[in-house]
């Protein structure tokens, strides 16, 4: 019902006209050749951005016609029907966190001020979480900071920022620390996230009506919990050293177990779970366009590109 209810709304997007300014992208992209018009798409679909524009692809031919719509995001994630798009509002660090519902209708804005860095969903479409950077643009510089904050889309619930909460066994939370990467868990309250505070980046459990979290685990950057909620794939400093780059892995939570999956390259992104066996992530090319890559989460095979010319790869 979601994907016809988005069918709709791309329809209605196109004929009041922004389908020129799709045109003059596709053309300007090469993308031309790959797009569709609105309402032929059917059956499980992928939410990307393809240069900023809110796109979906077929999961089974993500290679093949694309769906774009007029809605501009820096970064987006999407599940059962609600979408959490990071825009600009302006110039400099003005933005906002907008939630969308399958239809595109805006259901709540929250102005932000910072780079937009990830964002998420729970697999309910009820919590959305999102963090951007307020000073700093790399996870790997000296003197970073991010603002990490989560929305209860039901109640209205809202925590703007995660140094809000008491974190188990710190009687106040350090100066140093910061908090990105939120992943929630299928009740709705848990979360995971990385908190960084003395040189160390640790996977953190966080209990948001309780407002408190708890380190568990070291080398955790980014995570993302798989659809049976019982894996974390995540980004892991090689050696334990940013500077030197990140690796994708899979943390079993219940024998805390770390497979490192077959792509060695540098990977800065926060991965996305297609499905229970594969692991879905962004890598930027020298020329600055970015492309949607997969690899199976147990560390077999290779990595393959699953949406060219795209990023913020989500099931839909």
């Amino acid at each position: 019902m979601k994907h016809r209810l988005l069918i709709t709304v791309f329809a209605a997007v196109l004929l009041a006209g922004v389908a020129v300014g799709y045109t003059a992208l596709s053309a300007s992209t090469g993308e031309a050749a790959h797009s569709i018009s609105a309402g032929s798409a059917s059956g499980p679909r992928l939410l990307v951005l393809s240069n900023g524009q809110l796109t979906t692809v077929s999961s089974t031919d993500p290679n093949g016609p694309r769906e774009v719509t007029a809605q501009r995001c820096d970064r987006v994630y999407g599940a059962a029907g609600t979408i959490s798009c990071l825009r600009p509002v302006g110039a400099l660090k003005a933005g906002e966190l907008a939630v969308l519902d399958s239809r595109l209708n805006e259901l709540r804005t929250v102005p932000l001020t910072g780079f937009p860095n990830r964002t998420r969903v729970s697999a309910s479409g009820r919590m959305v979480a999102w963090t951007l950077f307020v000073d700093g643009h790399s996870y790997a510089a000296n003197g970073f900071s991010t603002s990490t904050g989560i929305l209860d889309t039901k109640t209205g619930a809202l925590v703007r920022s995660l140094e809000e909460f008491s974190v188990e066994g710190m009687a106040q939370l350090p100066a140093d620390a910061n908090f990105w990467g939120v992943t929630f868990t299928a009740d709705d309250n848990r979360f995971y996230a990385t908190m960084s505070t003395a040189g160390h980046r640790y996977l953190v459990e966080g209990d948001f009506a309780a407002r408190k979290a708890r380190t568990l685990v070291d080398n955790v950057e980014c995570p993302s919990l798989s659809p049976d909620g019982t894996r974390i794939a995540y980004k892991a400093a090689v050696g334990g050293d940013p500077q030197r780059g990140w690796r994708v892995s899979v943390l079993d939570l219940a024998t805390r177990e770390i497979t490192p999956l077959a792509d060695t390259r540098n990977v800065d992104d926060q991965p996305a779970w297609i499905d229970d066996r594969t692991v879905a992530y962004g890598i930027q090319r020298d020329d600055g366009t970015n492309d949607v890559w997969a690899e199976p989460a147990d560390g077999s095979g290779e990595a393959r590109v699953l949406v060219p010319d795209a990023s913020s790869p989500a099931p839909w």
